[in-house]
C-alpha cells in the first residue's frame, strides 16, 4: 500500500472517516439543487468546506471519544475460561 507506519493509523482513520462523513452529509444538504450540474458543483464545494472543518475536529476528538466508549463498555468474558478440565 502506501507504506504509512502503523503508529499513524489514527490519523489515516480520521482522514477517511471525516472525508466520508462530510461527503455524505454535504450530498444530502445539496439535494435541493435545481439541476444535476448545479447539484454536483454545490456538493463538491460544500464537501471540501465540510471536510476542512471536520478533519481537525475528528482528529482531536477521536481519542477522547474512544476513551469514553471504553469506559462505557466492558470486556466480554470468555465462557470457556471458567470451565475446568
Amino acid at each position: 500500500m502506501l507504506g504509512i507506519p502503523r503508529r499513524y493509523s489514527h490519523f489515516v482513520f480520521g482522514i477517511i472517516q471525516s472525508g466520508l462523513t462530510s461527503l455524505v452529509a454535504s450530498g444530502i444538504a445539496s439535494l435541493p439543487a435545481d439541476s444535476p450540474m448545479l447539484f454536483i458543483r454545490h456538493w463538491m464545494v460544500s464537501w471540501l468546506i465540510a471536510w476542512a472543518a471536520m478533519l481537525p475536529v475528528v482528529l482531536l476528538a477521536a481519542p477522547a471519544i474512544r476513551a469514553f466508549s471504553l469506559r462505557l463498555t466492558q470486556e466480554e468474558r470468555d465462557p470457556r475460561a471458567g470451565r475446568q478440565a
